[in-house]
């Protein structure tokens, strides 16, 4: 088993590198794609990551991933292929992008604005002109 590389992206600059040691493969007989007796294998993968005893992550990454996963684990299976192999590789790229997911910083907290005397003054037209369109629908009278 490889390292898992977790590419850059918001909060991880460099990237991230977990350790092969650090990530737990189980296989198990697959209900995925096949007939009848053809996927014997045990070609089920469930990955399994332990984000609080992890020795890669800083303190603030850790503290956002338990944010995300109280347990203090993630466990991802992949069944979709019937190479154990494809499900090997499936299982560790969702692994990255969940993890790329969690570490990346919250975004700024909004900032409330007030609409510009434009803005509103074009509502306004807007929906007097609706209305005068809507009252011209109205029945004829002689």
């Amino acid at each position: 088993m490889r390292d898992l590389h977790v590419p850059a992206g918001p909060g991880l600059p460099d990237g991230l590198v977990v350790p092969a040691a650090e990530l737990v493969e189980r296989f198990s007989k697959s209900p995925g794609p096949g007939g009848q007796s053809v996927n014997t294998t045990d070609s089920r993968v469930e990955l399994e990551y332990d984000v609080a005893a992890s020795t890669v992550l800083t303190d603030t990454q850790r503290r956002r991933a338990l944010g995300r996963w109280p347990s203090g684990s993630i466990t991802i299976a992949a069944s979709e292929h019937r190479s154990q192999h494809r499900n090997r590789v499936a299982a560790r790229e969702r692994l990255a992008e969940l993890l790329r997911e969690a570490l990346a910083p919250p975004p700024p907290p909004r900032r409330a604005t007030r609409p510009t005397r434009g803005s509103k003054e074009r509502r306004l037209r807007a929906k007097k002109e609706r209305a005068q369109t809507k009252a011209l629908r109205g029945r004829v009278r002689d």
